[in-house]
């Protein structure tokens, strides 16, 4: 097994320069960089992580809390995550939060030594206070310059014109019970009716847990249906079938936030670019606070096959 010794030799450099290239420090020479992690991707060189604790007070661990109601949608994130951690020399520590009480306790425990930083993602609750060193991805209402946000506007927008495009005039609406997020869809929703010269027919647009089977019991005719998530288009798909509305025929469903890759969802959706995620959030934690990496990321028109 490697060890520090031979990636020094066969890079040039001293071992304070290996230690100082694997730990992230700066003012090293570009060129030493670089045959640095050419060795260390030669000879597959995995540093200690204890060994790297105790030189630098650092854990080389990023603590990763997923909010269990959105469990679906984080896999793609963490599989992202984990893949641009690890490029970064960089592990992963998870944890799961189903409340704004279960969020504080985990990072409360894991920020105790065992994380250097943190990250939460897919919160549909109220979040708690968070300490400084914590990010967010997808959180809901999440209003931070430590947060990843999406642009929920566009995304409701660009589904409106997709539909309406397919002779689709009679867009139904759900939406989150978060009030931003919401009101960002909506503003979307808005947009493309006014584009298009369509009514807005409040009957429509339902918010809630019971939101599909209130917009069923109306009976008010609609031919597509805009749903926040995967797992939301999975559910209104299951009920259209038991009321023997048949997709895509009588009922387009769309989905406004999709982790699938292109072409594996069984509906059109917006889908966010996961590597794209995964590179802001490491600059977030890295403090490379920019205008790229603060700016909503906005997600593409993703068909099924």
């Amino acid at each position: 097994m490697a060890n520090i010794n031979d990636v020094s030799r066969l890079a040039k450099v001293s071992k304070a320069t290996v230690s100082r290239v694997l730990s992230g420090s700066r003012g090293v020479k570009e060129e030493s960089r670089l045959a640095v992690m050419q060795a260390v991707e030669t000879l597959q060189y995995k540093p200690s992580v204890i060994a790297q604790s105790l030189s630098t007070q650092s854990t080389g661990c990023i603590g990763v809390i997923c909010a269990t109601e959105n469990i679906n949608q984080s896999t793609g994130y963490l599989h992202a995550l984990e893949k641009e951690l690890r490029l970064n020399q960089k592990y992963l520590l998870l944890r799961f939060a189903t409340d704004a009480a279960s969020l504080t306790h985990s990072v409360d425990e894991i920020g105790r030594g065992l994380c250097d930083a943190m990250i939460v993602i897919g919160a549909r609750f109220p979040l708690p206070k968070l300490p400084d060193n914590v990010i967010t991805i997808d959180c809901l209402d999440a209003d931070s310059e430590r947060s990843i946000h999406f642009d929920r506007s566009f995304a409701a927008e660009t589904a409106c014109q997709y539909v309406l495009k397919q002779g689709r005039r009679q867009i139904a609406l759900i939406n989150p019970e978060s009030h931003e997020t919401a009101g960002q869809i909506l503003q979307g929703y808005h947009l493309a009716l006014e584009k298009f010269l369509l009514p807005y027919d409040r009957r429509l647009v339902h918010s809630g847990a019971d939101a599909l089977t209130q917009l069923l019991a109306q009976n008010v005719p609609f031919n597509a249906l805009l749903v926040p998530d995967d797992a939301t288009a999975q559910d209104a798909l299951r009920q259209l079938m038991q009321r023997g509305r048949a997709v895509p025929e009588n009922v387009m469903v769309f989905s406004l936030d999709s982790t699938l890759p292109p072409g594996v969802s069984a509906v059109p959706a917006i889908a966010y670019p996961l590597e794209t995620l995964a590179q802001r959030a490491m600059a977030l934690l890295t403090g490379q606070f920019s205008a790229s990496v603060s700016a909503p990321v906005r997600g593409q028109l993703s068909l099924p096959s």
